[in-house]
């Protein structure tokens, strides 16, 4: 009996132990694991917050901090508040290493809400180096998406997408004659080839192409260039404040072409900043209108917007950035209630199919294979100082 009571206690010891060791295993890798504690995780964001450039990363940054305090006011994720710790880069890629040192400093469990394609170059070896996931940055550059990388998720369209889109509605309404002023780095280099192979599907090619220095204004050369050339349509590979500029300066010199853009321009930071020279103006977005309230996710975004930031304007921008956090705030509920940036990778690679609350079209195509989330791409013209929904290539061309 005493040898039998020895060994039963010898098993509950190990079981205790066993039990004990445990426990202590998932406190450890809890304690361990970046950006997590008991009651927070912590997110971080390089962006551009100052410069011509700023309107990009203000919209950015309280389009997805809105979506984090409406989750924080409804419990957080497992009893967990997000925080979003935002830097500013200046859309500048010598100060990205800063930025990014910023995000270390700040020991942020992932990365997301970045702008800009030479920017996001720079980054994503950082983030490669420091197993950091990324979800979402405002870039439709190719490189994001092709080699897949393991821990980099984008939501929105290529740029490749969006230019073939805009290439193809010109030329099926008779458009020719499409010249192309551009940003000269990464993200205007890459619009520019992506045009080329648009145009060069129907035989063509782009008349004339004149390009500038990112944030600066000095427009006029690249505006000599296409105007030589009698571009009847002028494709706008620039930011807001450049493509602003543009359209501003051809006017005052009584020329009306067409002017086209990717959903890159800002349209809503671009209207206010070219004021009546915007009207007409066309562009896509990766997003349906903000005033599409019928669709859960913009009806949840604008009432979150006048919830928390009541003094601030819808945009297109901060729509998309509102619905990238939505897609990473699901994802860390996937990941468990002990998350490890490897199950919040898993858990977004399984959300093929879900529904971001966008419309039937828009249902993440997230997987191992692809991490481009959305390829939807929507076209809005300016009328009366506001972006609207736009078909009519025909007419526009005809004006």
């Amino acid at each position: 009996m005493l040898i039998d009571r020895v060994v039963s206690e010898g098993r509950k010891c190990r079981w205790t132990w066993a039990l004990l060791m445990v426990c202590c295993t998932t406190a450890l890798a809890a304690t361990q694991t970046p950006g997590v504690s008991d009651n927070q995780i912590k997110i971080g964001s390089c962006t551009v917050l100052d410069g011509p450039n700023r309107q990009y990363g203000i919209q950015i940054v309280l389009g997805a901090t809105i979506y984090l305090h409406y989750i924080n006011d409804h419990g957080g994720v497992f009893g967990r508040n997000l925080s979003l710790s935002s830097f500013d880069d200046g859309y500048d890629t010598e100060r990205t290493g800063a930025c990014f040192a910023s995000l270390k400093r700040e020991n942020v469990f992932s990365a997301g809400f970045f702008f800009g394609s030479a920017t996001t170059a720079k980054y994503i070896p950082l983030l490669e180096a420091e197993h950091m996931p990324l979800v979402g940055t405002y870039s439709g550059a190719p490189f994001i998406y092709e080699p897949v990388k393991h821990g980099i998720f984008n939501l929105r369209a290529s740029y490749d997408d969006e230019t073939r889109e805009l290439v193809d509605n010109l030329w099926r309404a008779g458009a020719r004659r499409i010249g192309l002023i551009y940003q000269d780095d990464a993200f205007g280099k890459t619009v520019l080839d992506s045009a080329t192979r648009a145009l060069a599907k129907h035989h063509a090619a782009p008349v004339a192409t004149g390009s500038y220095t990112r944030n600066t204004l000095e427009v006029g050369p690249a505006i000599a260039a296409v105007h030589a050339a009698k571009s009847e349509v002028v494709l706008l590979a620039s930011t807001y404040a450049a493509a602003a500029e543009v359209v501003k300066q051809i006017h005052g010199l009584g020329w009306r072409p067409v002017f086209v853009s990717g959903s890159y321009i800002g349209t809503d930071a671009f209207i206010t900043a070219a004021g009546k020279d915007a009207e007409g103006v066309i562009s896509m977005q990766i997003v349906p209108s903000y005033d599409a309230t019928s669709l859960p996710t913009v009806k949840l975004y604008r009432e979150c917007l006048e919830k928390y930031a009541s003094a601030s304007a819808p945009s297109s921008t901060g729509l998309e950035a509102f619905t990238n956090a939505v897609v990473m705030v699901e994802a860390m509920k996937r990941a468990g209630h002990d998350p490890t940036r490897e199950k919040f990778i898993d858990a977004i690679e399984s959300m093929n199919g879900f529904d971001v609350g966008l419309g039937a079209d828009a249902h993440l195509k997230f997987s191992p294979r692809n991490h481009m989330g959305l390829d939807r791409v929507y076209t809005t013209v300016v009328h009366g100082g506001k972006a609207e929904s736009f078909s009519d290539w025909a007419g526009a061309l005809a004006h």
